[in-house]
């Protein structure tokens, strides 16, 4: 297990470029399998999760062939139907939440999958549930295995039909679609998830030869095709990283420039920064983060205390309310920071209480924090990284901090940021891997 030894109270300068989108790349990369044909994706990100799925590829017979920094090329002309069926796939599906997204291609290309019960984040109960009504839906039949904790899903044909999903789920409508686009007929999605991720996997489809319609709504009509052919995809970059970055930007009171964040595809997430009265400026594509000493949280119209909290695209994602809790604690006001999706993401608060931040853990789902307006400083601290999100909220954490701290179980954080150490250190941070 590796640590990370962070000195914090250094100012950070300098341009530092966003990572390819690690969840755009789960879902494009899983739409490799759909074809026979050579598929291109650049920009891909150089993490454990991603590594982890193209391995997983290459055992199912894809030919992987990295064509240099971020760039891959995959062709699945050869599957391999029996290596479903061995242990070794079996035990890496149980390491990768992402590899349920197999499912649907799988489905679509051989008529059978088997995989796993998810592992991945520590973040409490993610159900799949509405993967698997909505493959069913499309006529396959649907097992799950208690005692070996698998999920098998097999079909002789699919049929396209219309479904109101029960929830917006990305990852979800991702494997519903894969499925669709090669059954017999037309698929109406409802209630489908519209982030931007999504609709760059129906580009990709659409690319491919696939005829999706309602793309960036939540009503996809999905026409099937009897076969997909290749194409070359880039993939945007991390939204989640950007905001990560803006993160540190303020509570290290740097002044970053953060290259290429395609700024259209940010949505509200330069909005939710602002209101904690962090400061920022489009140029161009690039996001300008000024040198803050200090930052003001608004408050709502009425003088009430501000609510941050994650919903559906166009609203917030989760994935960046634990930055954006670490970033309220050292601004001036106070802030709800209500956390709906999971209910145990927000258990990593007692380490930042350890460091000094003033925060009141109200229930699992809802934290309020009062600002300590830079006047008190994070003390350091040893802890531990339960999850990616919360790994780099310490981190950061960790950075303003005056003195030495120490992260372990760092492999959660390298799970989602690409050599993000090396990448800091070059703007002025103090890390060392361990």
């Amino acid at each position: 297990m590796s640590s990370f030894v962070v000195e914090g109270g250094h100012r950070l300068q300098g341009s530092i470029r966003p990572q390819g989108a690690k969840n755009e790349a789960l879902q494009l990369l899983c739409a490799t399998l759909l074809t026979r044909e050579k598929v291109y994706i650049d920009h891909v990100p150089d993490i454990l999760d991603i590594n982890n799925l193209i391995s997983l590829l290459a055992d199912l017979g894809v030919h992987v062939e990295n064509l240099g920094k971020g760039s891959w090329c995959f062709q699945a002309d050869q599957l391999d139907e029996s290596a479903i069926e061995t242990e070794s796939f079996f035990e890496k599906t149980a390491a990768l939440r992402g590899s349920v997204m197999l499912i649907g291609p799988l489905l679509a290309r051989l008529g059978k999958a088997r995989v796993a019960k998810p592992g991945g984040d520590k973040i409490g109960r993610r159900r799949l549930d509405t993967h698997f009504l909505g493959i069913q839906r499309l006529g396959a039949d649907f097992q799950y295995d208690a005692a070996s904790s698998s999920y098998v899903v097999t079909a002789k044909e699919l049929t396209g039909c219309y479904m109101l999903l029960d929830e917006a789920s990305v990852t979800g409508t991702a494997n519903i679609l894969m499925a669709a686009v090669l059954a017999k007929g037309r698929t109406t999605i409802y209630n489908a998830a519209c982030e931007p991720y999504i609709q760059q996997l129906c580009r990709m489809l659409n690319k491919m030869g696939a005829r999706i319609s309602g793309v960036g709504s939540n009503l996809l009509t999905i026409v099937g095709v009897e076969s997909l052919g290749g194409c070359r995809m880039c993939l945007l970059p991390d939204m989640i990283e950007v905001g990560s970055f803006v993160g540190i930007a303020a509570m290290t009171g740097s002044e970053i420039t953060i290259k290429d964040v395609a700024y259209d595809e940010l949505g509200i997430i330069p909005y939710s920064f602002q209101r904690l009265g962090i400061q920022l400026e489009r140029r161009g594509d690039d996001l300008y983060v000024p040198a803050q000493e200090h930052y003001t949280i608004e408050s709502f119209i009425d003088g009430s205390i501000m609510t941050v909290a994650d919903a559906p695209w166009p609203g917030l994602t989760p994935d960046l309310l634990s930055v954006m809790l670490v970033v309220a604690t050292q601004a001036k006001g106070c802030v709800l920071i209500h956390q709906k999706m999971f209910e145990s993401r927000l258990f990593f608060v007692d380490k930042l209480i350890d460091m000094g931040a003033q925060i009141i853990l109200c229930d699992p789902h809802r934290a309020t924090v009062i600002g300590l307006d830079k006047q008190q400083v994070l003390r350091p601290a040893t802890m531990s990284s339960p999850d990616i999100r919360a790994g780099i909220a310490l981190l950061i954490a960790a950075l303003s901090a005056q003195g030495t701290s120490r992260i372990n179980n760092i492999e959660q954080i390298d799970r989602g940021y690409e050599h993000i150490d090396d990448r800091l250190n070059q703007l002025g941070a103090h890390i060392s891997r361990v």
